[in-house]
């Protein structure tokens, strides 16, 4: 009887853990679940994972203990085993938070290492990704609003950004930044959302509003001013940038670098000033130095600029840059023989690209060529076009610099041709348009140029230089009137447009309206008293005229001192003293213009006056001869022949 009790107690308290077996393994799942958030929390990842196995093999019903797994894995960075743990919660519950958020990091990783080039794509192309990882993380925060966890959000919003879903993002980073004020990258993100949407101007109007509070921001509102090509506001938010971080030298470099493109000489000399205290700090930095030497060009002291460009070469002989910044300091000063004799063996060098293929030859060939047009070497000039034209012919800018150089060496129908195919690659291209009018008109068809023209005009009727080109055209085929009064509408259309004015004077000048002219160049220096262009033809008109020569001479003057090695502004300045008979000064400006400029018939005929008055026969021959094979500009040939057979019977006399 004992024993048959025994067996049947045994059999009942068997049959009891039986019925109890369901809601002891969830117990003890939970407890492991516990657990492992408790070794979780204590940095016991391994002992972690293990519990949460231990609870999911006692409850594969529940999702949170492979939502919680996943979790572990993700910060483990083992990508599949994450992924595998957080399709299995999912498998039990679609919306469960934790799976769907570790699921939708990693989709949002996965999109973004494709987009950078960067790690292999095993879980499908970035067009995948995104809509996968966008999917999960809507998941993980949905109904949470402001409660859900705000790392999730920001991810979430990155890659609506990357998905161009700019609408679902802006709202987004905007409840971010203001609940994170921390949080560094969201106000930059946002802007870049706001410029992405094509809403810059909504961009710049946050960053405006927010960096008096935050003005860690000023760096972001200046970049995106920059893109606007707002430089004068550009530089004014990096300067009070620099003003916070006084030693931060990229900074000052970003200041000096708007400060340039913003112009005028005031900022052209902050912006000296700074780029010299960046270069001590940082002397090998080619390009600030590159910066630096443009600054110094445009200040016009292209003898500092070239020795700061020659610094550039010194650290990196296999770079253009440096090149390129020497070859404009020379040209300021208008020295095209020496931009040959520095460009020409490097153009030889590197031509192939066989010894480097990162040397950007492209950058240098249009100034060798614009170097040999100014040395009358048409022939080499065009070679050298057509090289750059192989290397980029796509490039608009090459084409126009060919076409150029067929006009000048009077190739119209090369013009024609040239013009004609690059405008079929680029239709909107005013420069070659122009170039096109240009050999239409030398080729007896004057009326088709003007009409190339106008419909350009019609087609960029708010650029400013469409209107320039057609006046000028006008102007050129000796239809004055026309030309004026398409300068007067643009005036009206764009009445601070100060090229507008210069060209209208320029356009009265040769219509011989003088005081016309002389109003509108001193309406433009009374806007712009630096504007040497518009003083030093001033100047020159009343040399040329003889009349109120010490006038003449201040508005010179004044014009060498903004461009002191202009090699034109030498000759005016020499002019107007030949006709004031200061024989001497004018003798000495006269030559340094003619030294420069050696092609230029006009400026050689000058000094041959000059010589041939101080009783220099043989160098006024030469000069003379000289404006006879140059380019032939406003030229006299005639009077000049009768000079020549002058100085010829002064030396037969002697």
């Amino acid at each position: 009887m004992k024993v048959a009790v025994a067996v049947a107690l045994s059999v009942s308290i068997a049959g009891a853990a039986g019925a109890q077996t369901r809601s002891d393994r969830v117990a003890e799942a939970y407890a492991q679940f516990l657990l492992g958030h408790h070794l979780d929390e204590a940095d016991d990842e391994a002992g972690a994972i293990a519990a949460y196995k231990r609870a999911m093999e006692l409850d594969p019903s529940a999702a949170d203990i492979p939502g919680e797994l996943a979790a572990v894995y993700l910060r483990q960075n083992k990508i599949q085993e994450a992924m595998t743990a957080a399709e299995q919660a999912l498998k039990v519950s679609p919306k469960n938070r934790e799976g769907n958020r570790v699921l939708g990091v990693i989709y949002a990783a996965l999109a973004e290492s494709n987009r950078a080039g960067g790690a292999a794509r095993g879980r499908g192309s970035s067009d995948d990704n995104l809509p996968k990882a966008i999917g999960y993380l809507e998941t993980a925060i949905a109904g949470l609003g402001g409660e859900a966890d705000p790392n999730v959000r920001a991810t979430l919003a990155r890659t609506y950004v990357s998905a161009a879903q700019y609408d679902k993002a802006i709202p987004l980073l905007t409840n971010l930044v203001s609940e994170q004020p921390g949080w560094q990258d969201g106000p930059v993100l946002l802007a870049e959302a706001y410029s992405s949407a094509g809403r810059s101007a909504e961009a710049i109007e946050w960053l405006e509003e927010h960096t008096a509070s935050d003005p860690r921001l000023l760096p972001t509102l200046g970049e995106f001013y920059e893109r606007e090509r707002k430089w004068k506001e550009a530089a004014d938010a990096y300067g009070r940038a620099v003003q916070r971080a006084p030693r931060n030298t990229e900074l000052r470099a970003r200041y000096a670098s708007a400060l340039v493109n913003a112009g005028g000489r005031d900022n052209l000399t902050r912006a000296r000033d700074v780029l010299n205290e960046v270069v001590s700090a940082r002397p090998n930095d080619a390009r600030v130095l590159y910066l630096l030497s443009q600054t110094e060009r445009r200040l016009g002291d292209s003898k500092a600029a070239e020795a700061t460009a020659r610094k550039v070469i010194a650290q990196n002989a296999k770079s253009p840059w440096g090149y390129y910044a020497l070859a404009e300091a020379l040209e300021a000063r208008q020295d095209y023989q020496r931009v040959v004799d520095e460009l020409g063996p490097v153009a030889a060098e590197f031509r192939t690209k066989a010894t480097d293929p990162s040397f950007d030859i492209g950058l240098l060939l249009p100034h060798l060529g614009f170097a040999y047009s100014q040395l009358g070497q048409h022939d080499k000039a065009i070679a050298t076009y057509e090289d750059a034209r192989r290397l980029a012919p796509k490039d608009a800018s090459v084409a126009a610099y060919l076409t150029e150089a067929y006009l000048a060496a009077k190739k119209y129908p090369l013009v024609l041709t040239t013009a004609k195919a690059a405008l079929a690659d680029n239709p909107d291209d005013a420069r070659l348009v122009r170039l096109q009018a240009q050999a239409l008109r030398h080729s007896g068809r004057t009326d088709e140029g003007a009409a190339l023209l106008q419909q350009s005009l019609t087609r960029n009727a708010d650029d400013p230089t469409a209107y320039i080109a057609l006046a000028q055209y006008y102007a050129d085929a000796e239809r004055g009137p026309q030309a004026v009064s398409v300068l007067q509408d643009a005036q009206k259309k764009f009445p601070s447009d100060r090229s507008i004015t210069f060209e209208l004077g320029a356009t009265f000048d040769k219509q011989k309206r003088y005081a016309d002219a002389e109003a509108a160049f001193k309406e433009l220096i009374a806007r712009d008293p630096q504007n040497a262009a518009a003083l030093n033809y001033l100047g020159y008109m009343l040399a040329e005229r003889g009349e109120r020569l010490d006038e003449s001479v201040r508005y010179v003057s004044k014009a060498l001192e903004l461009d002191p090695d202009n090699g034109s502004y030498l000759d005016s300045l020499g002019w107007a003293y030949y006709k004031a008979d200061k024989l001497e000064l004018a003798e000495n400006n006269l030559k340094r213009a003619a030294e420069q400029l050696k092609t230029n018939s006009v400026i050689q005929g000058h000094y041959g006056d000059v010589l041939l008055k101080l009783g220099r026969y043989d160098d006024a021959i030469a000069a003379f001869t000289r404006a006879l094979s140059g380019d032939g500009d406003s030229i006299d040939r005639a009077d000049i022949d009768r000079k020549i057979r002058a100085a010829r019977q002064k030396i037969n006399k002697k």
